[in-house]
């Protein structure tokens, strides 16, 4: 999956907006500021929030390592060639779209959750 993909399939997410920040982070985030996903368009990063119990399965996996600065809040980073198939890669960003939507006001969510 390349990083266009990756924006593309980030951006049909329902209330997805893109933004450029800390010079040259695509970030993408739904009401106004909850980031989901980032690419460091400097070196082809991609991070984004996994679940709370599945974040050590995933920063065991070959390629795949805690997120600089966001660990904490359990996201994950990994550089192109992304070590997943297209599949599984799409399911983790819809997933990393409905947690943090479901970390909203119910009046903001209305919408935003498929």
């Amino acid at each position: 999956m390349s990083e266009d993909d990756v924006v593309q399939f980030c951006l049909s997410l329902p209330g997805v907006q893109d933004d450029y920040k800390w010079g040259g982070v695509r970030v993408f985030s739904v009401a106004g500021n909850k980031m989901f996903a980032l690419i460091n368009l400097g070196r082809a990063d991609l991070a984004f929030k996994v679940d709370n119990e599945l974040f050590l399965g995933y920063v065991d996996r070959p390629g795949i390592r805690p997120a600089p600065y966001l660990a904490r809040a359990h996201w994950v980073s990994m550089e192109q060639p992304y070590p997943m198939g297209r599949e599984e890669l799409c399911d983790l960003l819809q997933r990393s779209h409905q947690l943090v939507v479901r970390r909203l006001p119910k009046r903001l969510q209305a919408g935003l959750l498929l």
